[in-house]
């Protein structure tokens, strides 16, 4: 069996039954993606992207599907492993605004820190409000961002964006010190941003007319697992740090996939750090 690991979980696999023997030992970041090649056409010349047709009707919802989620939960804890410190910013709108609206706004904000930041990462999600009768179903976003806001600079321009924009407040004097949140998040509390992962992202069953989530490229760049025999596990169960398990057998009863979760940590974090070095060495920080 061959074992693919991520921070606090270990899933070995049976070759034998998936017929997957890994090629490289790191996997997970966007930089494996490969590039598609425009087909030549038959008079040699290189071929034209085609068109994209729109289609009509009603838009198709988006939501966060499983996949969806155990990615960002992935990307969130490596990019935790890059930085000392990390920001959890909640930004939401003085009024009643719908999906499409809302996302245009999120990408001028997130361009303007960019623009005054340097080294300026993030990881982003949609959720829907559901404690503000007045705007109940309104969309907002959570930011997990390696940077430092000053708090009054950012709300205001937060603020002006969205009346700039034609989102006014009902009363012209409303100025929330909600719509503008940060929380500072210890880096080195992998367990801290577990909890963050967990309450905002995996229980976010709504859907959106827009798009749900997304990384700035450096994040997406990350390598989220690794690949290792079984013996890898053995320092595990050494230091009994093995909070859980269950497997898949076949019809012969023979174990396919054994699933292990893993407390994290200053005893199983150093197991990591062959992930963290992989990360910390591409030119991408």
């Amino acid at each position: 069996m061959i074992v693919k690991n991520t921070y606090g979980t270990s899933v070995a696999f049976s070759v034998r039954t998936f017929g997957v023997v890994p090629d490289k030992e790191f996997t997970g970041s966007s930089l494996e993606r490969k590039k598609k090649e425009p087909e030549p056409e038959d008079n040699g010349d290189e071929a034209k992207p085609k068109p994209v047709k729109k289609k009509e009707g009603k838009p198709k919802m988006r939501h966060l599907s499983r996949r969806s989620k155990q990615k960002i939960r992935k990307k969130i804890q490596c990019f935790s492993r890059c930085y000392k410190r990390l920001s959890f910013v909640t930004l939401t709108f003085l009024n009643k605004v719908d999906d499409e609206q809302a996302i245009i706004l999120l990408r001028k904000f997130l361009d303007n820190a960019k623009k005054r930041s340097e080294d300026f990462q993030y990881v982003w999600v949609a959720e829907r409000q559901t404690k503000n009768d007045e705007f109940k179903g309104n969309v907002h976003f959570h930011i997990i961002t390696n940077k430092y806001w000053k708090l009054e600079k950012w709300w205001n321009y937060w603020i002006d964006l969205q009346k700039k924009n034609g989102i006014v407040p009902r009363d012209e004097n409303f100025k929330p010190s909600s719509a503008f949140d940060v929380k500072q998040i210890n880096a080195s509390n992998i367990k801290g941003i577990g909890s963050y992962i967990t309450k905002y992202v995996t229980k976010n069953k709504a859907k959106f007319n827009c798009q749900v989530w997304n990384c700035s490229k450096r994040v997406s760049q990350l390598y989220t697992d690794f690949y290792t025999s079984m013996e890898y596990l053995e320092n595990f169960e050494k230091l009994n740090a093995i909070r859980g398990q269950f497997e898949v057998k076949d019809t012969m009863n023979r174990p396919i996939i054994k699933v292990k979760s893993i407390d994290l940590n200053r005893q199983t974090l150093p197991l990591y750090k062959r992930l963290d070095e992989k990360n910390k060495i591409k030119p991408i920080w």
